[in-house]
């Protein structure tokens, strides 16, 4: 009785070693299909926990040190998929071109990837144009006022559902915005607070209005579907709470003043 309980003992020890390799191998076709793993990232150089910008040595930010140490627990190389703007990210996610990203979320992007952890809530307001007599969002929000955001983004959705006499118009990069503000082409620019902040410090004469019109989340987020590589994600999201990962992160960008905000 004894031999035939063990034999049945080391059977499900045999069936438990065969079936985690196949997990782990089915995790990583589903998260890193090329054998890579292909984080998304918006290039600009606004800051902040969801900005990446380019370096001599390739790429900086939080979510390429996030992508740099997941691929590194995956044990596959990582490889940055470069895009102008949130936006782009979430049009490309059903494309196929990339694996894992951090960016906002907001309900019209739930219904194009799946998202895990927030890790950031930010402010969103806007500056305004150097020698600008705008003081508040009452005297922004006139006719004939031009507002500014990113294109196809949650702040930019968020400023045209607050504005309702203005006008907000998307354009495609932080730095074309960045040019029209300074020369005072456009009256104001929709953003987070803290890379308004940031900007304002390199254009004299702007000023950051006090109220905010909206809490803009942003968190780790894998394309519809991928169920379990939101469940490695996830995980990896909390532990880097945690572990101090985030916070390493944030530090090695800028950001050693900026405290963690999850919900």
């Amino acid at each position: 009785m004894p031999t035939i309980l063990h034999s049945a003992l080391a059977g499900l020890v045999l069936a438990a070693a065969l079936v985690m390799p196949a997990l782990a191998d089915g995790l990583k076709d589903e998260i890193a299909p090329t054998g890579k793993l292909r984080v998304a990232i918006a290039i600009s150089p606004a800051g902040g926990a969801f900005w990446s910008t380019r370096t001599d040595a390739g790429f900086a930010g939080v979510p390429v040190d996030l992508g740099k140490e997941m691929a590194a627990q995956l044990g596959v190389p990582v490889e940055y998929v470069v895009h102008q703007n949130s936006g782009q990210i979430t049009d490309a996610a059903s494309k196929g071109t990339w694996d894992v990203t951090w960016l906002p979320k907001d309900p019209e992007r739930e219904t194009k990837m799946l998202f895990g952890p927030i890790y950031e809530v930010a402010d969103a307001t806007y500056i305004v144009k150097p020698g600008s007599s705008i003081g508040s969002f009452a005297t922004l929000d006139q006719a004939g006022i031009k507002v500014a955001a990113v294109n196809a983004t949650t702040t930019m959705r968020g400023a045209i559902a607050h504005l309702k006499n203005a006008t907000v118009t998307g354009y495609q990069t932080y730095d074309k915005i960045f040019g029209l503000l300074k020369s005072g082409e456009i009256d104001a620019f929709a953003l987070s607070r803290d890379q308004l902040n940031k900007m304002a410090q390199k254009i004299p004469g702007t000023r950051v209005l006090d109220e905010t019109f909206k809490k803009t989340v942003t968190a780790v987020a894998v394309p519809l579907g991928h169920g379990q590589a939101l469940a490695f994600v996830s995980k990896f999201m909390n532990e880097a709470v945690t572990n101090g990962t985030l916070r390493k992160a944030y530090d090695n960008n800028g950001l050693k003043d900026t405290p963690i905000r999850t919900e």
